[in-house]
């Protein structure tokens, strides 16, 4: 795909002072402000007068300025945009970003995005998604593309950046009552994705795509804990078995972890190997934070069910701590949120700003 001058590098190139970082309310937000904060960039928080009052009111020390919204539905409107551009803003999308406004609105949005906004949109997608990482030369679990074709359990996932929350587990038998469950809903066939649902250690890996030092670096991992998945296992079987419970998987908190070392050749070809197909894909480089989240079987074999193609709330277990691998390529101590600050800071420092943003 040629690759044309995107929306976000026309807008920066007439910001005439520093860029501030714009974080959106919700997800990873008080690390991002943290971040910032940490590496003397100025951020502007963006959140709903709701959010505001619960939450980011009793953390003003970390951001400069906060626009605030009546709903979300503000966000892509033109006196909001225009606010942003004013403050010079630089937007990092998060899941709940995308699940507020849209992938769509998003990748249309007229303020400049950290990162690959036309990942966004394949992101939304799952079959683009798994062809995207398939065309990556990454190991993938098996979709089934009809109920009949199952041979294995299975993970019915719904579309959107919902954190889990309405995943159902299957057997080939009950696969057929689940599906009709999830139409009943208001879910279609094309919709619903039938993954193989692979038995192992799961593995979230954070990776960020630097413009600036051309690399990709290898930031964090983490583990996520589920409802109420991760409550059943921890009942004895026998209990498991009488309450008869259908485990669900919403993603309720995260846990640091890291990996065997042997493991390491294997994640950080991957990363490399996520960035080239993304760049060949949408003919625009991978650009900031990603992750790559799949389980790790007892062959050692890590295969990935899915990507996140911006920052992801994992990375939140490490805010104001060094992360174990991305504190090897810095002096300082670094985790995400200061790693977004950081590239920022050294694309503006550069000249560089219109590389790190679409």
């Amino acid at each position: 795909m040629a690759r044309s001058r995107s929306v976000g590098a026309e807008i920066v190139s007439s910001y005439t002072g520093a860029p501030r970082l714009a974080v959106p309310g919700s997800h990873s937000a008080l690390q991002l402000l943290r971040g910032a904060r940490d590496e003397g960039v100025e951020a502007v928080l963006v959140a709903t007068r709701r959010q505001y009052e619960a939450i980011y009111s009793r953390f003003e020390w970390l951001y400069s300025r906060a626009v605030l919204l009546e709903s979300w539905s503000d966000f892509t409107e033109k006196r909001t945009l225009e606010k942003l551009r004013e403050l010079n803003a630089v937007l990092v999308p998060h899941a709940s970003l995308i699940e507020y406004v849209g992938a769509d609105k998003l990748v249309g949005l007229e303020l400049p995005i950290l990162g690959n906004r036309y990942l966004l949109e394949i992101e939304a997608s799952w079959d683009r998604k798994i062809t995207l990482l398939a065309s990556a030369g990454i190991e993938t679990p098996r979709i089934y593309r009809s109920p009949g074709e199952a041979t294995t359990p299975v993970i019915v996932k719904l579309p959107g950046a919902k954190g889990g929350r309405g995943y159902r587990a299957a057997t080939p038998e009950t696969l057929p009552r689940v599906l009709e469950e999830l139409r009943q809903l208001g879910y279609s066939p094309e919709e619903v994705t039938v993954q193989e649902l692979l038995i192992g250690v799961r593995l979230y890996v954070h990776y960020f795509a630097s413009r600036v030092m051309d690399r990709v670096e290898l930031i964090s991992m983490d583990h996520r804990l589920e409802s109420n998945i991760d409550g059943l296992s921890r009942l004895p079987p026998m209990l498991a078995a009488q309450l008869n419970l259908e485990p669900t998987f919403t993603v309720v908190a995260n846990q640091p972890i890291v990996a065997r070392e042997s493991l390491l050749a294997k994640i950080l070809d991957y990363g490399d190997r996520f960035a080239a197909a993304v760049e060949k894909e949408t003919g625009h480089p991978m650009i900031g934070p990603f992750s790559l989240e799949g389980v790790v079987t007892d062959k050692l074999e890590y295969k990935v069910f899915e990507f996140s193609g911006r920052i992801v709330a994992g990375t939140n277990v490490y805010m104001g701590q060094p992360a174990p691998y991305g504190s090897l390529y810095w002096e300082t101590p670094m985790y995400m949120g200061r790693r977004i600050a950081r590239e920022l800071r050294l694309a503006w420092e550069r000249g560089l700003l219109e590389k790190i943003v679409t």
